[in-house]
């Protein structure tokens, strides 16, 4: 397929499994009480910064703020995309313990052997040993197999970002085994040289045109409906 038609699937493949899906999850699992852990002394003083009382809605947006705008889709993001590109043919799922996919580079022709990250800053300084492990296990691995593998043939993928903005912990992982990051990341495994910059304008013009149909609202009133309807929470 040409340059456009994988930006036409690409765009429409984060539409449907990404953002329809955050909507639907957000109304289906939660909205609902049961799939919270509740700390009620924490919730109580977040309703009251929230709403400035303690109240079933202000309740409703402490637990439903975060858990929406931040945990539930950043965890399936990163999922999503590495499921994408298999589906896609653009790269298959790796058979080799601690990589996510391998793919034939664009650029050099070269197999990859790769593990994703979803942007600069998602490691931690505890990562990067156990990291490098594994690209280590993975290189005596492939010694011990008389594998045609070379460092430069691991590598840990970020899908989006500049080199720039790679924290100190990406940094210290390039030193030993290459980090590729946004355009040139996505340029090696499509071979279109700027398909990283027109999938982000392809995205931008999507979202903004993208029905919600209200449902954060909807999906924080009805679980402040079952907060009003628990014994959980004395609101007299």
């Amino acid at each position: 397929m040409n340059e456009n038609q994988l930006l036409e699937i690409i765009t429409e493949y984060f539409k449907e499994k990404i953002f329809e899906n955050h909507k639907i999850n957000s109304l289906k699992t939660h909205s609902k009480l049961k799939s919270y852990k509740i700390n009620p002394i924490i919730v109580k003083y977040l309703s009251k910064i929230l709403e400035d009382n303690f109240t079933a809605i202000g309740i409703a947006k402490a637990l439903y703020y975060p858990r929406i705008l931040g945990t539930s889709i950043n965890t399936s993001f990163g999922t999503r995309i590495q499921n994408m590109f298999v589906e896609l043919g653009l790269a298959e799922g790796s058979l080799i313990k601690g990589m996510d996919i391998e793919f034939t580079d664009k650029i050099d022709n070269r197999k990859k052997w790769c593990q994703l990250k979803s942007g600069p800053n998602t490691i931690n300084s505890e990562d990067v040993n156990p990291l490098l492990k594994k690209f280590t296990t993975v290189t005596n691995l492939a010694r011990t197999n008389s594998m045609n593998l070379n460092n430069s043939d691991l590598i840990l993928g970020v899908l989006y970002g500049e080199e720039d903005q790679l924290s100190q912990h990406y940094q210290k992982i390039d030193k030993q085994f290459p980090v590729i990051i946004g355009k040139e990341f996505w340029h090696r495994l499509t071979g279109y040289e700027n398909f990283y910059d027109k999938l982000v304008s392809n995205l931008d013009q999507m979202i903004l045109g993208l029905d919600t149909e209200d449902f954060f609202k909807k999906g924080y009133i009805a679980l402040a409906k079952e907060i009003e309807d628990s014994d959980l929470f004395d609101f007299e």
